[in-house]
């Protein structure tokens, strides 16, 4: 019987084993996957506006003033022309700021994210052995791990504020000040589309979630290395319990010793 309570002990632990393994390559899996999500929006992103500007002199309007915009977000770089109203060509303007250095910044911690996670998933499945050896594999991913979160929180914080100056940049009503001919009351400009900013936005909020995702994998890596091993208290060991009364509760044995047999008196005789 304590044979094979030991024996139960051992699966019981394998299945926890086996388990948190599990979990943690599930982990890793969403690590993926979420940095890909958080680069991939933002460095796919291409996006346009449109204004109009209409002159006194409707011959010399173009109400349909295209500009394209993309990643990284170089907008000094991107120009447009405009009609001046005064009957000659049109003029070339450009859009205001460079916001590459927070985009490529952003999408180069997605980037090597990803592949980090894919490498260290691809050593925990495959090479766990050596990973475990000396305890060195464990706490070289606890110091990249732990990076990585701080790097997730520098560039999520970063592109966020990039993002804000991208929208503050290409808004119709701000853009239209940059064009002489709407400074004249009798022309008319105004705005026709709006630029679509939901991928951007979804690209900010993916970076959080991997700030979270990856401070929370410092858990799992952390109880890889081993160290707060020392510092966990065996538990009390069970006392056994007391053996039951076997003549059955309540009941009290008294031992006596039997009594001598008194000698007959004289006037017993």
């Amino acid at each position: 019987a304590q044979r094979n309570v030991e024996l139960l002990k051992q699966r019981r632990s394998r299945i926890i084993i086996y388990r948190a393994d599990t979990l943690y390559d599930m982990f890793l899996l969403v690590l993926q996957f979420f940095a890909i999500f958080a680069f991939s929006t933002c460095g796919s992103y291409s996006g346009m506006f449109k204004m109009s500007v209409e002159c006194k002199n409707r011959t010399e309007s173009d109400l349909s003033i295209e500009v394209e915009f993309e990643y990284p977000f170089r907008l000094h770089q991107v120009y447009f022309d405009a009609p001046t109203c005064k009957g000659g060509n049109p003029e070339r303007l450009f859009l205001v700021g460079d916001y590459s250095s927070s985009a490529e910044f952003f999408v180069t911690i997605g980037v090597f994210a990803f592949l980090y996670s894919t490498a260290a998933l691809s050593i925990y499945v495959f090479v766990f052995d050596k990973y475990k050896e000396n305890n060195k594999g464990p706490l070289i991913d606890l110091g990249v791990t732990a990076v990585f979160a701080f790097m997730w929180l520098v560039s999520s914080a970063a592109w966020a504020k990039g993002l804000s100056d991208v929208k503050m940049a290409t808004d119709p009503d701000k853009v239209i000040t940059l064009i002489d001919a709407c400074n004249n009351e009798e022309n008319r400009c105004r705005e026709v589309h709006d630029p679509v900013m939901s991928g951007l936005n979804t690209s900010v909020a993916f970076g959080f979630i991997n700030l979270i995702l990856w401070a929370g994998n410092l858990w799992f890596v952390f109880k890889e290395t081993g160290i707060i091993a020392p510092f966990m208290r065996a538990p009390p060991p069970q006392q056994k319990p007391a053996a039951p009364d076997a003549y059955g509760p309540g009941l009290n044995l008294v031992h006596t010793r039997p009594q001598p047999e008194s000698e007959p008196g004289p006037d017993q005789i």
